[in-house]
């Protein structure tokens, strides 16, 4: 027999009702949430989780201090769920998303959604403020960052998701939806005729940020791509999707400053796209962008102190925009891309169906 899940009332609609400590805060800054399963709020919708998505911030840094031992990193994101109550990786800040199915939906939202139980869902909301419980951890799905589990998770009222594509095996869903924000973003950034700069153009964002800023660049643009490995500049060349491909470290800010500066005869790119996964980038892509450019930083290992000071400290009057995993419609928009481009898809379906 199933467990009697108990209803409770009055969850407030941003997840504040299960924040234990501080009191007050909202769910993502919180130092740690109620991930109790046992009862659910009115306006909650509790999720059977069957994948993770480990924001690849946080699973590089998890891999980094377990030394890649694969039952350390399940040791590693059980603690941090343990003492947490939800993924949110306690250096990076950063968590990633998750794949289930509808377990039940609190009655406030009966109806007032198009969900019903049983309905297989991503979610686009960060595990950093989701209440997650694992039972177990069955496996590592190799060369990803996708987690699979038994778990119970919960999104809140004001919570976004997805249901689940038919045209795409789930994890290759799961695998775009990740980092849906970054193309979209790109999409509404890139202009006809710039040069843009996409850092880490060989990872799972960077793909499908230089394809869309090469759409929305145009034939009159041009979009430089960078990687820091041999293995990234070699798939760059063969995904095609950049005007120039260069092997850059964007932790050597000097280096990536002059490549750029030659390239474009001194006038550097009108929009900076950062995708890398690694801390010390800032002044990087800072440096590479004209005055009056937009640098966008999708990675979550950003420092705002560092782009800030450090923006300031050389003299550049560039836009800077934090990564913000949602724009309207990027769900979509990022499905789509797959739709569209049979090369895209088989780039994801590689590593990922």
């Amino acid at each position: 027999m199933s467990k009697t899940i108990i209803v409770k009332k009055g969850g407030n609609p941003f997840g504040s009702h299960r924040v234990i400590e501080p009191k007050g805060a909202l769910p993502q800054p919180a130092l740690k949430v109620d991930n109790n399963m046992d009862y659910i709020y009115d306006n909650e919708i509790m999720i059977d989780v069957e994948t993770l998505n480990i924001d690849s911030a946080s699973f590089t840094q998890i891999k980094d201090a377990t030394g890649r031992d694969e039952s350390k990193i399940k040791e590693m994101i059980l603690r941090i769920v343990g003492e947490r109550g939800k993924m949110q990786n306690p250096v990076t800040g950063s968590g990633g998303m998750f794949i289930g199915r509808v377990a039940k939906i609190g009655p406030k939202l009966e109806g007032k959604i198009n969900l019903k139980a049983g309905d297989k869902v991503a979610s686009l909301v960060s595990l950093s403020l989701t209440p997650l419980k694992i039972e177990k951890i069955l496996g590592i799905k190799k060369g990803t960052e996708q987690v699979n589990v038994k778990a119970k998770a919960v999104l809140f009222e004001s919570g976004i998701y997805a249901k689940l594509p038919k045209d795409m095996p789930e994890t290759l869903a799961l695998a775009v939806l990740d980092v849906a924000g970054a193309p979209a973003q790109t999409a509404k950034l890139v202009k006809p005729g710039n040069t843009v700069v996409i850092i880490g153009a060989a990872g799972k964002s960077g793909v499908l940020c230089a394809y869309e800023a090469k759409r929305r660049a145009g034939i009159s643009g041009k979009v430089i791509g960078t990687t820091s490995s041999d293995n990234g500049l070699k798939n760059m060349k063969e995904y095609g999707l950049c005007d120039v491909n260069l092997k850059l470290s964007a932790t050597n800010a000097l280096e990536c400053y002059e490549t750029i500066h030659k390239l474009t005869g001194g006038r550097m790119a009108d929009v900076i796209i950062n995708c890398v996964n690694i801390p010390n980038t800032e002044m990087a892509s800072i440096l590479m962008c004209r005055d009056g450019g937009v640098v966008y930083f999708f990675t979550m290992a950003t420092s705002f102190t560092k782009a800030a000071l450090g923006a300031e400290g050389v003299g550049k009057d560039v836009d800077m925009i934090i990564g913000n995993g949602y724009t309207k419609d990027h769900a979509d928009i990022t499905l789509n891309i797959l739709r569209e481009s049979s090369k895209i898809r088989k780039i994801y379906e590689k590593i990922y169906a």
